[in-house]
């Protein structure tokens, strides 16, 4: 039987878990980053990664067709060197004949278009040059300028190819290790991310249980509920055994008669105190196989998974009221004494899934009859009080 004031014991809140809350609640909420992101940041430092080396990436071919560029300038230059020392030749020649006069002429007018073709590329070059002057580009121009211009062009390209080189070699050599970087710090973040995932995944496990304890266990004393008594009733009933005797299992139904008086009189806290009390003792009454559930608010309920004979079940009840009566004495109230109802299968209830009803019928003939004892149930609805 559940009166309102012990539904009212069952549904409230102990102070110390309530203050416990609003600790939790004060304590401001530090950032832990989660799986989410630490793949954004993974992803993140892969965009300014491949930012980084596609820069890198654009320069090193840039530098490429500098290196290119310097090489085509270099070949005019040497073509046009070449038509100077033809030009040479040409002078060692003695010159009294009309053919070397014009054989001069000829290569003079070959090293001018040479120097022409050097020029345009020199002065076509998109990063900064040397431009050669437009007096150098004559047929008549001096040899002396046309020598000191080849060799000025020449040593200036060489040592702007071998720059531009220099500078791909030390380019690619930053985007190697930038690539070693990269992936040694996406692995850290792989590992680290899959650390997390699972770390989150066994507080998900850990928090699953917590909640299915919770469903399954009484809040205020630590009990099983009335779920998880049907659930190991059922798991007790359809237990294998080849000993018929020790398939025996009853359930012993308890009511604390006057406990709403403790609750009126001394209050929730008082009677939130009994029965903690009253829990702890029932527990330490029964054997380790056996199971006590708080069914609600002052009601109790034992289930004996294996027993021999009935005297048995009725020692369990003795000492069940004794925890009572123990309790009770302690606190010094003097109102509190227990009915308990005992129903058991397969003897007195041919199925195990009407044992905590036939235990409840039982309880109520006993209150009617006096309150502070048991009583078994009988077979077809007999009930046999002690």
């Amino acid at each position: 039987m559940t009166t309102d004031a012990s539904n009212k014991t069952s549904t409230r809140i102990p102070e110390s878990l309530q203050s416990r809350r609003a600790d939790r609640a004060r304590v401001p909420t530090r950032f832990r980053p989660g799986p989410a992101s630490v793949a954004v940041a993974s992803l993140l430092c892969l965009l300014i990664g491949l930012l980084y080396l596609a820069m890198q990436l654009r320069t090193v071919f840039s530098d490429q067709l500098k290196q290119e560029y310097a090489s085509l300038v270099l070949e005019a230059a040497a073509r046009a060197q070449s038509a100077r020392e033809q030009v040479g030749v040409w002078q060692q020649m003695p010159g009294s004949s009309p053919a070397d006069a014009q054989g001069y002429r000829r290569a003079r007018a070959e090293l001018a278009r040479r120097v022409a073709s050097l020029a345009a590329l020199v002065n076509a070059s998109p990063a900064t040059a040397p431009h050669i002057p437009p007096a150098t580009l004559t047929p008549d121009a001096s040899l002396a300028d046309t020598d000191a211009l080849l060799g000025n062009v020449a040593a200036y390209w060489h040592a702007q190819r071998d720059a531009d080189s220099a500078d791909v070699r030390m380019r690619i050599t930053h985007v190697a290790r930038m690539l070693i970087a990269l992936a040694a710090l996406l692995f850290c973040l792989l590992i680290t991310a899959l650390g997390m995932y699972a770390k989150r995944n066994l507080q998900l496990a850990g928090q699953s249980q917590e909640f299915e304890h919770a469903s399954l266990h009484d809040s205020m004393t630590g009990l099983p509920n009335r779920r998880k008594l049907l659930v190991a009733l059922e798991e007790a009933a359809r237990m294998p055994t080849a000993d018929a005797t020790a398939h025996r299992i009853a359930v012993l139904y308890i009511d604390l008669d006057g406990f709403k008086q403790v609750n009126d009189s001394l209050g929730h806290r008082a009677g939130d105190e009994f029965l903690i009390a009253a829990a702890t003792r029932f527990r330490e009454s029964v054997r380790k196989t056996d199971l006590v559930a708080r069914i609600g608010g002052d009601e109790f309920a034992v289930l004996v998974r294996a027993f021999a004979t009935d005297a048995e079940l009725a020692d369990i009840a003795r000492r069940l009221i004794a925890c009572v009566v123990r309790t009770d004495e302690q606190m010094g109230i003097g109102l509190v004494r227990a009915s308990i109802g005992i129903a058991s299968f397969p003897d007195s209830v041919d199925d195990y899934r009407r044992l905590v009803a036939a235990a409840d019928d039982a309880m109520y003939q006993v209150k009617r009859s006096g309150k502070n004892g048991y009583a078994f149930a009988a077979p077809a609805g007999r009930t046999a009080a002690v």
